[in-house]
């Protein structure tokens, strides 16, 4: 998947979310500090927020472009999106969660998310009843039933503990090598870029300090975890 963010330019309170850059990769990280505008980027990649200038092209797809007011609406870009809190509707069991994000009716494709990410016995379950474990893979699954070009996760491991955590990186694993759909994955966890994705990009207030391969621009740490080299 490459994504070209050219030229983009969106006010963010204090600072501006301003990029230009070119992202190429299975899995790739945005990684940065708290309020670096990283959820931001995801809303506008999305198709849920408008920037004030630039260019987004998902592979030679142009979906966004100020100069000529072109704007491809989020139902028609082909990205899932699963944000902090899920967004699981309560009142509706498992299987009516995952059949909601679905643009038609497919059970077979139904069938082999689920064994993917084995949540079968779960179908007739509500959310209310989930460990976090299982609300994280089964909006992932509810993401991926749309069948996107693209997918987009905002901090999936950060209310999990690190058991669980552990857990859920092999199902991540499995997206990215045996479905094969591009993710952009917002982060604060060093650890997880180093396990789980092939390029990176680092925010800090709007802007891009860092970008490249996780083993070019992290180091292990005498905590032995990773930290961000020196740049």
């Amino acid at each position: 998947m490459k994504l070209t963010l050219d030229h983009l330019h969106e006010p963010l309170g204090d600072f501006a979310l301003s990029l230009d850059c070119v992202l190429d990769g299975r899995l790739i990280a945005i990684f940065g500090p708290s309020g670096a505008g990283k959820t931001s980027l995801l809303e506008i990649i999305a198709g849920l927020r408008r920037p004030r200038r630039g260019r987004i092209l998902l592979n030679d797809r142009v979906v966004s472009d100020s100069a000529t007011s072109l704007w491809i609406p989020a139902r028609q870009r082909r990205i899932g999106y699963v944000p902090q809190d899920l967004a699981l509707f309560p009142h509706l069991s498992v299987r009516a969660n995952l059949r909601y994000g679905m643009p038609v009716a497919d059970d077979r494709l139904l069938k082999g998310m689920c064994d993917l990410l084995e949540i079968a016995p779960l179908l007739d379950a509500l959310p209310a009843t989930l460990s976090g474990g299982e609300k994280q893979r089964v909006a992932l699954a509810r993401a991926m039933v749309a069948q996107p070009s693209l997918l987009l996760l905002d901090e999936p491991l950060s209310s999990l503990d690190q058991s669980l955590k552990e857990r859920i990186f092999p199902y991540l694993l499995r997206v990215r090598d045996e479905i094969g759909i591009p993710m952009l994955y917002v982060t604060h966890s060093t650890e997880e870029v180093q396990l789980l994705c092939d390029q990176l990009l680092v925010l800090k207030a709007g802007r891009s300090v860092a970008q490249g391969a996780p083993h070019d621009l992290l180091e292990p740490s005498p905590e032995l975890r990773y930290r961000l080299k020196p740049h």
